[in-house]
Formats: structure tokens, C-alpha cells, sequence
């Protein structure tokens, strides 16, 4: 039987008297010393108490009582708000309002700036401007303040989000009388971001750039600190004094959420952290850092995947985003994580509502929503005691709503700030929306559903299946009601009239048929809009869509349900390539136990519960290592904006969710040096890591490593293929080595500038100024001091001998060329000077000083005694170090074994490690490969890797792997589908994501500078 659905308005005017005044604000005189009484309402006073029938008292903006038995002043204006709730205002965190639109600078890709243009005393950067108060650029802004208040918002922490280095923001509220008024905290807070922003300068180009710029700015401003100092920088001293203020960290993503958190703990700031509602993917590591965080709930709308094609290219982490970021504010919760609401993020801020009641419904209970709205971002900033609640004494700020504003259904009716009414409908107009059954004389078992808003609502009849539909004309005026429909039989047109009961929601009345005889009608509340009727297969399908799946480790494709645990194994009977002198072992067996390799040898004894694992006809290496790697960092390889960026650190930008990190364990790749791109001749430093897949950041790093650095020689530095920083110097071969002797002596000179210092006595320091902490420096001078040591970039035989002819002038030994493909020229150059090489094995031909590349390279340079390792380069060459191993063993006639030392031991060499990897030995890392052939044969797959003795890789788990990512993926399919189906809103499915990025050394990403 169809269903007959009629829209129509009610028009409300009803007559009632509230106490001693009408409800409207007395025009004549001014009200400002009213006392307004709000009664028989349900009053949040804040997220934890609740009257159910009580009495707000205001005058002047400030609360006066709040209470269940609350004496009403004389002459006070009352209002009688039955049946309604009031809440405290909503406070958001993270806000513009009132503040100009920023305007990016002029472009200057080609111009590095190294100070202010403005040409005034600030510092020298322009992403770094402390200085900038939002109190001095904030205007009222009605239209933008009417979005907030009309969804219940009060009060914002509004600023100038702009910059690295950002300066305060203001807490403003949201009435429209003056900006004077308006301003409850002048300076409330600072903030800091890794985000360059609008600045023209181009330096930072990256992430890690931004990272070295803040962490330069904290030293700067405390070598500024200091007495008689004959400089000024109005930046860095305001820095200093903004240190006082809550202290806001902008984060795009957990990652930099935890970076950032690093960041403020190395300088003793503890960070209010700005999320991007993606904690959910390490809610363990989030609650370590012991920050609030600000949270926005812009849940991604439900991909369009009907098409298998399309629901295929969609990556799983993406699908695994969707469903878990409406459980995120619950996981923080459950974490006991303080955290903030903000609406950053809602194009429209009437999605703001659909997702936080979707939180809600996916376990958020309801007082940790409305506390993470009123009372933690009033704590934040220091104004719990004046906004946040409705105690007295405290600011009149505070929404009336038709019902719970958890409610679908709910209306904001108004909004009061500092005392100041804002209308968005007529209190007066009752609340008639519901589930109503609708009987009469000669029907019954009919229900009439009345839905919309206040004021405007709409109204549809559901017959039963065995009921007549019937198309309703509805009018309202007071409390008289008539109702006219075509009851399409032989009844004709019905006319009803009648009345309605406010109170109880009951219309009831005489109904005349075409034929002019009567009967009689009724209409009888039922229940709210929400609980109507669902079968019991809706209500399954309801269940199991607010039914998560697993955060997985990371949480995309091949991620582990469990953090891993170190085994003990005994791998028995097998042949084992050592990496030592003693070369190949046959049917040899070898044990590891507590991340070490115990033992090994022919007849090792089982203990008891170890995990015996039959290497008959198998072969066991140690882990492949790749010297030149650049996978497993974000926001890009290269900070190119300097000739010198020694300053960067890789290490600041890992990222452990890369999918590089599992395809290259499944190829037996266990470690890897992730390396500055090439685009300057000096680069940052490097990050070494084991691929700890499932892992975090920090498990990532090789804990107590030497620190590397990237040169770089040649095309890519003197930039002849263009496409960035044109008129950067050098330009030249001869002027990269001008470049480079500049940083030595620049190093030396600080490293004397600091030796000076320190030999003085405490009492002469008293009176001396401190030299300036310089990172770039630093790390130029570790180099001179053989803390840190070069990784050089380089092709061409001429400037090779160039870099060894400097670094003997400076009395430090270069450590490794890698590329190196004219190294066989200079062999025994490099092995009487000690450097190291890291070559391809095959590569040549692909730009012009690579043409003398030839395949014996790695072998000339092995016969002459240089340490040689073979590098990827590449995130697809990392997962096949072994066959680039079989290339030099065929084409380059050295042995097997000499063959895969260079991507095993000697890459250990090259990298310091070799006394914990790179070789089977007792008392090792027990990083292991255990391969179902030869492993230079290209028939040849890892079965197992182990990494400190935990199994991230198994070639028989990867196959259940796939199982249940194949499972997962239709999971969450069908549960987009569905929400497609059921009229939830959907976007086209992000499938470009689905191509992965492999980077190499010219790599050069700009996305994440805004």
C-alpha cells in the first residue's frame, strides 16, 4: 500500500502570560538593569549538574542564581520556559572570526630571503611572527557570528592562524554591541604550527624544515634572554613573553600531533594540541604525551563504491578512516584524554550537529560531549571561572533548546551572550513534533508523524498495511486545529475541527463527512521522532552499523591487530650465510631468544616451549640493509630553499604507517638509512631505523646510532635541469665546493667561538655572553669533531677527488660516496683516504654525468679495498636488494658471498652498525631472513623476517593477511553502501591515493607548506 505524505505549516499564536512582564525586551527605557528569571526549565548548569525544573536568574550579563528554589526578584522579566532545556554556550578553540583575510605574499621560489623585507626589527623569517596579536586585527563580523550562534556557540578563541611561529589569540564573544565588549581575554593564548603559511620567503619548503625553523626559534630566544646583548629582535622577545599563554600546537594529522608534542617537550612546553580527528590511530602514544587536545568532528561523508571497480581502487586505510573517526572523541574518552569540541572543519555548520550526535551514538556519552564543549575549552584558556557554566558570578551565556540538544529533533530557539538575546524562533510556539496515533469513529491504527522545526514543520500519515492512506490538510491558530482530507471512497471530503491540548499533546475533536453527518477524532502523543517503530531486522542492521571494526597496527592494509612480541626460536638444519669470515654454514641451526642471536651450531639443544622452525633445505641470512633509502617520511625529502639545510633532521618526519616498510620486510630488507634529498650541497640529517612495521615513530630510530649527514655533488645541486630556486647559489661544480669550504670554516669558527666559552670559569660566564646555538652549525662542527659523518650524493671523478681533497684539509674522513658510478676511477683515491662507497648496481644513463657508468664499478671498487654497498634509492628497489646483489655477482664476477655482503654486512660497516647487524654471530640483533632458495636466485622469496626477533613478515601470515583485508574491505563497503542506501549523504571515492608515491633523491613536495 502506498504511502501518502502531505507537508504542511503550523501557524501558532497563542495567548499566555508569563508571571509579571510580557517576554519581549521593554523598548522605552534601557534594559540593561533588568533581571530576567528563566523558570520551569531544565537547566544544565554545567556538564555534570542538571535541575530538572529550574530557575536562571541574569542581570547585566552575569548569572545571579541558578536553583530549583530560586526567590524572583520584583519587577524581574519572567520567562516561562516549560517543557525546555538551557545549556551553558559552546566554546570553540580553533576560530577566525573577526579576523582579516590572509593574502599570500608574492611568490619567491626562485628567491631565497634570508631577512624581514619589512624592514623592521623583527626576526628574519617571516613564518616566524609571535609579534602578530589577533585583539589588534579582530572586528565583529555578524554574519560569520550568527553561524555560531545559531548552533549554540558563545564564545571562540579566534586568531591570525598563519606562520610556524604564530603570535596570540583573543577570546572574544560572540554579541554584536562593540569589539570592546566583546573581548573577554585580550591575549588568551599562542600557538605554534608546521605549516609555513602565506610567507613569500621560500625557506621552510618542508616539513622537517618547519620543524628546524621552530626548534631554531626556542634556542634563539633563549640565547636572547641574556644580559647585554647589543642586538635587537622584537620577534624574539615576544616570543618570550608569549610563553606565558596557553600554548596551542596546530597538528594536520596524528603524526604531527605527536611531533609536535616532541617538540614542546624538548623546550619544557607542554602543548595544547589542535588534532585533525584521526587520534583513534594511536590512542596508546596520544595519552603519553599528557596534552589536551582540540578535536574536529568533520567525519568524512560515506565513499560512492557501488561500482566494484571503483570499491576496489579505494585504499583500506581510507575506508578504515571512515568508519573509525565518529569512535574517536569515545576512544579519547575511554583513554581518559581531556580533549575540546571545535567546528573546525564544517563548510556547513549544520553538519557540526549530524556529527556530534554520530559521536554520541558511537559511544561518546553525552556529559563528556557537552564538557568537552563548555567546561574544558573554557579550562584551557584560563576562563573556567568566568564562561563554561551558568554558577554565579559567572558570564550569562547560555542557548534555549526545544529538548535535549542530543536529540535529532532539537531546535536552538535562542541564544544569550554576555546578557544579549539572539532569536531564531518564537519561544512561544509549542513543540508539537512527534509520533501520534490518529483514530476516529470509522478509523483507527493510523499514525501521524509531525516532523521538521518549530514553527515549520511537516506532517506525513502511516497507514498499516491494511488501512486506507489518506492526503491531510492541516491548520493550526491557537489552540483550534482543523484538518480536511479526501478520504477517496464513498466518504468523500472530511472535514475535522477541533483542539489541541499544548500541555499534553493531545488534539481531539468532531470530524463531518461529505454527506454531512459527524463523528468523532483524536490524535495522541506516542513518542518522540527518534524511537519510532524499526523491525527487527532494521534494528540488527542500526546495531551493527554503530559497530566498529579493529584499529589495526597501522591501521591500513597488512597492519597488525596486536603490537608484536619478541619470540625465541630454533631454527634447525639450515644453511646459514653468515656475513663472517667463516662464510656459508650447512645444516647448521641457530637460536634467538630475548631479541639476540644465543647461538649457533649443528647440535643446538630444544628448550622447552621455544618455537622449533625446520630450515631443511632453506637458507637463513641476516637482515638486508639499505644505505640510501628514502622511504618512511613525510612532508618531503629535500628542504631545498638553502644551499646549506644541515640543520633538518629526517628523524623528525618518520612515518611508520608507510606501506614501503612491509613490501620491503616481504623483499628482507630489515634496516635502512633514510636519507635528505639531493637537492642542496648540504642536506639534513639522516634517519637510520629498523622497518618495525606496526610500529611508532620513535620505535622506529636505531637508538644509540653515529648521526649521519646528506652532501650532495653535481647536476642536481647546481640545479641544471632548473624547476627550483633559480637564483640560489651555486650554480656551478666549483661553486658547490665554495659552498662547502664556507660551512667547514663557518664550523670551525663556531666550534672555537664555543670552546672559548666553556673554558671560562663560572664566575667569568657571569659576565660573558653565551654564543648563539646555531643547529646548522652544530651539525657542520659534529662533523669536524667525527660525531657525525658524510653521506655524499656524487658521479662525476672530478669532484669527488674535490670533496676528499677538503675533507683532508679539514682534517675529517669523508664516509661514504653513494651513487659514486665514476668511483672506479678513483678507487684507490677513496680507499687511501678511508671513504666508503654505496653504488647501483645498474643504473646509468639517465642524465649526463652518468655516462661513464659502467657494471664492474662495485667490483673494481671491492678489489681496491673500498667498503662497498649496493642502495635502492627507490621504495621498489628497497624490496629487491638481493637481486641487485645477484646482478653484481653475474655481471661483476665476485663471489656470492661477496656479492650479498654488500647489501648485508657492509652497509652495516658503512652505517657503524656492523657490531649489532649486518652478519649472523652470536650476540647480534636477531635480525633475520629466512629464504625458500638461494638468495640471489630470482626464484628466490623471503618465507620469514625477523626484526630484534619478532616476526614482522611471514609469507604464510601475508596470505591471511590478504584474507582478512579482503574481508575487512567488503565489511566496510557494505556499510557505505548502506549509508548511501538510507539517504546518508556520500562523496566520490578518493581512489588516486591508491598509486603509490616512490621517492627518489630530486623529490621535491610542496603540499604541506600552508
Amino acid at each position: 500500500m502506498k504511502k501518502i505524505i502531505l507537508y504542511f505549516f503550523f501557524l501558532l499564536i497563542t495567548s499566555v502570560v508569563y508571571g509579571q512582564s510580557t517576554y519581549d525586551d521593554n523598548k522605552v527605557h534601557s534594559n540593561e538593569n533588568l533581571v530576567y528569571a528563566f523558570i520551569n526549565a531544565k537547566i544544565h548548569v554545567d556538564y555534570q549538574i542538571v535541575l530538572n525544573n529550574g530557575t536562571l536568574l541574569i542581570k547585566n550579563g552575569k548569572v545571579i542564581k541558578t536553583g530549583e528554589e530560586v526567590v524572583i526578584p520584583k519587577g524581574a522579566v519572567v520567562l516561562d520556559l516549560k517543557g525546555k532545556y538551557i545549556y551553558p554556550s559552546f566554546i570553540d578553540l580553533y576560530s577566525t572570526y573577526g579576523m582579516p583575510k590572509l593574502k599570500k605574499g608574492e611568490s619567491s621560489r626562485d628567491n631565497t630571503v634570508f631577512s624581514n623585507p619589512n624592514g623592521k626589527a623583527l626576526g628574519w623569517n617571516m613564518a616566524v611572527k609571535p609579534e602578530v596579536d589577533a585583539i589588534d586585527l579582530f572586528e565583529l563580523n555578524s554574519d560569520s557570528a550568527e553561524k555560531y550562534l545559531e548552533n549554540g556557540f558563545g564564545v571562540v578563541l579566534s586568531g591570525q592562524r598563519d606562520g610556524v611561529v604564530r603570535g596570540t589569540n583573543v577570546l572574544v564573544d560572540l554579541n554584536d554591541k562593540s569589539a570592546n565588549k566583546s573581548v573577554i581575554i585580550g591575549k588568551a593564548s599562542t600557538e605554534v604550527s608546521l605549516y609555513k603559511g602565506k610567507s613569500s620567503q621560500t625557506y621552510p619548503s618542508s616539513k622537517m624544515g618547519s620543524i628546524a625553523l621552530l626548534r631554531q626559534t626556542y634556542l634563539d630566544a633563549k640565547w636572547y634572554n641574556q644580559k647585554g646583548l647589543n642586538y635587537t629582535d622584537l620577534s624574539l622577545e615576544v616570543f618570550n613573553k608569549n610563553r606565558e599563554y596557553p600554548k596551542f600546537a596546530e597538528a594536520r594529522g596524528y603524526l604531527d600531533l605527536l611531533r609536535l608534542d616532541r617538540i614542546g617537550d624538548e623546550f619544557g612546553d607542554q602543548y595544547i594540541l589542535i588534532g585533525a580527528g584521526d587520534e583513534f590511530n594511536r590512542i596508546g602514544e596520544i595519552k603519553k604525551t599528557n596534552a589536551s587536545i582540540v578535536v574536529p568532528i568533520n567525519f568524512e561523508d560515506a565513499f560512492e563504491v557501488k561500482d566494484p571497480m571503483i570499491a576496489d581502487m579505494v585504499d583500506l586505510g581510507d575506508l578504515k578512516a571512515w568508519e573509525l573517526a565518529p569512535y574517536n572523541l569515545s576512544m579519547l574518552d575511554e583513554a581518559d584524554i581531556e580533549f575540546a569540541i571545535t567546528t573546525n572543519g564544517h563548510k556547513k555548520m549544520s553538519k557540526f550537529w549530524i556529527h556530534l550526535r554520530q559521536a554520541v551514538k558511537s559511544g561518546l556519552s553525552e556529559q563528556s560531549a557537552l564538557k568537552a564543549l563548555t567546561y574544558t575549552p573554557a579550562k584551557l584558556v584560563n576562563a573556567n571561572e568566568t564562561i563554561g557554566a551558568l554558577r554565579t558570578g559567572m558570564q550569562a551565556n547560555f542557548f534555549i533548546s526545544s529538548t535535549s540538544i542530543f536529540d535529532k529533533e532539537n531546535q536552538i530557539i535562542e541564544n544569550w551572550v554576555d546578557g544579549n538575546r539572539f532569536q531564531f524562533s518564537d519561544i512561544t510556539i509549542p513543540d508539537l513534533r512527534g509520533i501520534y496515533d490518529f483514530k476516529s469513529d470509522s478509523k483507527s491504527n493510523l499514525r501521524l508523524v509531525v516532523s521538521g522545526s518549530i514553527g515549520k514543520v511537516k506532517a506525513a500519515v502511516k497507514p498499516n498495511k491494511d488501512s486506507t492512506s489518506y492526503t491531510l490538510n492541516v491548520t493550526l491558530r491557537g489552540n483550534d486545529i482543523k484538518i480536511n482530507y479526501d478520504a477517496d471512497d464513498e466518504q468523500g471530503l472530511i472535514k475535522l475541527v477541533g483542539t489541541v491540548d499544548l500541555e499534553k499533546r493531545q488534539w481531539s475533536g468532531v470530524g463531518t463527512k461529505e454527506d454531512g453527518s459527524t463523528f468523532n477524532w483524536s490524535a495522541t502523543y506516542k513518542k518522540a521522532l527518534e524511537e519510532e517503530d524499526l523491525s527487527a531486522e532494521a534494528l540488527a542492521k542500526e546495531k551493527q552499523k554503530y559497530k566498529p571494526g579493529a584499529v589495526w597496527f597501522p591501521n591500513k592494509s597488512y597492519g597488525f591487530k596486536e603490537i608484536l612480541k619478541t619470540e625465541t626460536v630454533l631454527i634447525k638444519n639450515v644453511t646459514v650465510w653468515t656475513c663472517e669470515e667463516q662464510g656459508n654454514l650447512e645444516k647448521t641451526s641457530v637460536k634467538i631468544k630475548d631479541g639476540k642471536i644465543v647461538a649457533i651450531g649443528k647440535d643446538l639443544k630444544e628448550d622447552k616451549g621455544i618455537k622449533i622452525i625446520d630450515g631443511t633445505g632453506k637458507h637463513l641470512t641476516p637482515g638486508m640493509i639499505d644505505e640510501h633509502s628514502h622511504i618512511s617520511a613525510s612532508g618531503g625529502f629535500n628542504e631545498w630553499a638553502e644551499s646549506n639545510s644541515a640543520e633538518v633532521r629526517i628523524g623528525d618526519v618518520l612515518d611508520p604507517d608507510e606501506i614501503a616498510i612491509y613490501y620491503q620486510l616481504a623483499g628482507g630488507t630489515t634496516a635502512a638509512q633514510i636519507l635528505h634529498g639531493s637537492a642542496n650541497c648540504i642536506g639534513g640529517q639522516s634517519g637510520l631505523i629498523k622497518l618495525r612495521w606496526g610500529s611508532n615513530a620513535e620505535e622506529l630510530k636505531i637508538k644509540d646510532a653515529d648521526g649521519f649527514i646528506k652532501f650532495a655533488l653535481g647536476e642536481n645541486v647546481k640545479k641544471s635541469s632548473g624547476g627550483y630556486a633559480q637564483n640560489q647559489f651555486p650554480r656551478t661544480r666549483s661553486g658547490v665546493e665554495q659552498v662547502d669550504k664556507d660551512a667547514f670554516t663557518q664550523g670551525k669558527e663556531y666550534l672555537a667561538a664555543w670552546e672559548k666559552y666553556n673554558a671560562l670559569s663560572s664566575k667569568e660566564k657571569l659576565n660573558a655572553i653565551e654564543p648563539r646555538r646555531n643547529l646548522e652549525l652544530e651539525a657542520i662542527g659534529e662533523i669536524l669533531e667525527k660525531k657525525r659523518f658524510i653521506t655524499c650524493h656524487s658521479y662525476v671523478q672530478s669532484e669527488i677527488n674535490m670533496l676528499m681533497h677538503l675533507a683532508d684539509s679539514f682534517g675529517f674522513t669523508l664516509n661514504t660516496f653513494t651513487h659514486i658510478l665514476e668511483g672506479y676511477k678513483v678507487a684507490d683515491k677513496m680507499q687511501a683516504h678511508g671513504a666508503g662507497a654505496s653504488t647501483f648496481s645498474d643504473w646509468w644513463a639517465y642524465k649526463t654525468e652518468v655516462m661513464d657508468a659502467i657494471p664492474y664499478n662495485a667490483k673494481i671498487m671491492h678489489k681496491a679495498g673500498v667498503v662497498v654497498a649496493l642502495n635502492s634509492d627507490n621504495d621498489n628497489e628497497g624490496s629487491n636488494l638481493n637481486l641487485l646483489a645477484s646482478k653484481v655477482y653475474k655481471y661483476g664476477g665476485l663471489t656470492q658471498v661477496e656479492a650479498f655482503n654488500m647489501v648485508t654486512i657492509n652497509p652495516a660497516k658503512l652505517l657503524h652498525l656492523d657490531h649489532r647487524m649486518g652478519s649472523i654471530k652470536v650476540g647480534k640483533d636477531a635480525d633475520l631472513v629466512l629464504w625458500d632458495g638461494n638468495p640471489l636466485s630470482i626464484y628466490s622469496t623471503v618465507l620469514k623476517t625477523y626484526i630484534d626477533g619478532k616476526c614482522y613478515y611471514s609469507k604464510d601470515e601475508n596470505g591471511k593477511k590478504l584474507n582478512e583485508i579482503k574481508k575487512e574491505r567488503a565489511r566496510i563497503i557494505e556499510k557505505m553502501i548502506g549509508e548511501e542506501e538510507g539517504g546518508g549523504s556520500t562523496k566520490k571515492a578518493p581512489v588516486k591515493k591508491k598509486r603509490q608515491t616512490v621517492h627518489e633523491c630530486m623529490d621535491i613536495e610542496m603540499h604541506h607548506l600552508e
